[in-house]
């Protein structure tokens, strides 16, 4: 049987994800033949951890415009998607134009334009397009999917649902080119794409209508001069003022920080480790989102990005009953440590409590992996051979957009202060 070959564009952060599990746990079925990148020296890097890291043999490296070219030399099967988010959909249509099929990280891009052309050449060329949700695949994840299914609480009616995001991990987006909405979408659609998501997949529906409303309270210059700050600085690595900075980064100090970043800086300028209490922030850090869902479900929204705790509360009441899940997750900066630990539980709990009867804990298997165990279990069904899946976890380009069209729709909502119907900002 002939190998799958594999070509990932966007050696950022989130690549090694990808590439490190395809050569190390699935050699036999699949092939990592380029790496495509703006960055060359982030792909000689890439190449590097390959070789020492995984015992890999060095791949091509093709720059960004060199995409087409790679396409036609390498014939892959399948195109990975890690770029910056406002690229997605440069990739993944040129990609599918070029007969080739498409996984992406999410978001699967950042408005309702660039969705739209998506899903137009989707439509245009018949090519696949599979969006990566890990955290449908946590067990504690899939547990509510099944109980919902189950009519352990019958119809539902509401959901509650509050995202945390702490000092360390909820800051690292407002170093990055996440800051930049024009980038990233800000964090409704780059962060909450995974939790409009799992509402989707735990509901079985889609957004009708939504309303938000958002602001940037605690990070960048304004705030912090407000809260008596009189010291700042660009950004943290090699910065006296920084070094007792609680939210400096400081890329020096981590070899694969440093490695990635702090030595590709010579090409394109970029930095990692900028000053999340400086200028140029134009996303929120405290949202809140009202949607009400094409099945009369209503879900109320909250995330905030500077809390002193990482994980989520979520409360889904329904005509049998409630559910009361709570999970805290391990803290983390992107790429600043063990892929394992991104997102790795704490403390998880999911109770039960059915109308009329007594509540009652539900267990859960213990997943092993990042996200909560989501992590190894989706890595498998993308790049393994994956079996019938009652859960029905595999996120098409539908369920790419349905996630991130809530997101969108509430940046729009916040922008114009009216509540955004989703069906007129693109057709399927």
């Amino acid at each position: 049987m002939s190998k799958k070959r594999y070509v990932l564009v966007g050696t950022g952060g989130r690549a090694e994800f990808f590439y490190g599990s395809l050569v190390r746990d699935y050699r036999e079925t699949s092939e990592l033949v380029a790496f495509c990148d703006t960055n060359q020296t982030r792909m000689n890097y890439a190449n590097k951890l390959l070789k020492e890291k995984y015992d890999h043999s060095e791949i091509n490296t093709y720059k960004a415009s060199q995409f087409d070219e790679m396409l036609t030399t390498e014939k892959p099967d399948f195109v990975i998607v890690t770029t910056v988010d406002r690229t997605h959909h440069q990739y993944i249509i040129r990609a599918m134009e070029l007969g080739v099929d498409v996984i992406s990280e999410k978001p699967m891009t950042v408005d309702e334009v660039k969705c739209q052309e998506i899903l137009d050449a989707v439509k245009r060329t018949g090519r696949s397009l599979r969006v990566t949700f890990n955290y449908r695949y946590a067990p504690h994840n899939t547990k509510i999917r099944e109980l919902i299914m189950n009519d352990t609480i019958g119809e539902v009616y509401s959901v509650h649902f509050e995202w945390m995001l702490n000092t360390k991990h909820g800051a690292d987006y407002f170093r990055r080119w996440h800051r930049d909405k024009r980038n990233s979408g800000g964090l409704l659609v780059h962060k909450s794409t995974h939790h409009f998501d799992l509402v989707n997949f735990w509901l079985g529906s889609t957004p009708k209508t939504v309303f938000a409303m958002g602001d940037l309270n605690f990070y960048g210059k304004e705030n912090a001069e407000r809260r008596g700050v009189t010291e700042f600085y660009q950004r943290a690595t090699g910065n006296e003022i920084a070094k007792n900075d609680p939210f400096a980064l400081h890329l020096d100090a981590n070899r694969h920080l440093k490695a990635m970043y702090l030595d590709a800086e010579q090409e394109d300028g970029y930095q990692r480790d900028q000053s999340v209490f400086g200028d140029g922030i134009n996303i929120e850090d405290t949202m809140g989102v009202l949607v009400k869902y094409n099945n009369r479900a209503m879900l109320t929204y909250s995330l905030n990005a500077y809390l002193p705790l990482e994980g989520f509360n979520v409360i889904i009441n329904g005509s049998k009953g409630r559910i009361e899940a709570r999970v805290i997750e391990q803290s983390y900066v992107n790429s600043g440590g063990k892929k394992e630990d991104e997102g790795k539980l704490l403390g998880k709990s999911v109770r039960v409590y059915p109308m009329f009867e007594a509540p009652y804990d539900v267990e859960i298997v213990e997943g092993k992996g990042g996200h909560g165990g989501g992590d190894p279990l989706l890595l498998d069904d993308i790049f393994g051979n994956p079996q019938e899946d009652p859960f029905n976890r595999k996120a098409s380009h539908v369920d790419g957009a349905m996630s991130i069209l809530t997101g969108i729709a509430g940046n729009i909502s916040i922008r114009t202060g009216q509540a955004v119907n989703v069906d007129k900002l693109v057709q399927f």
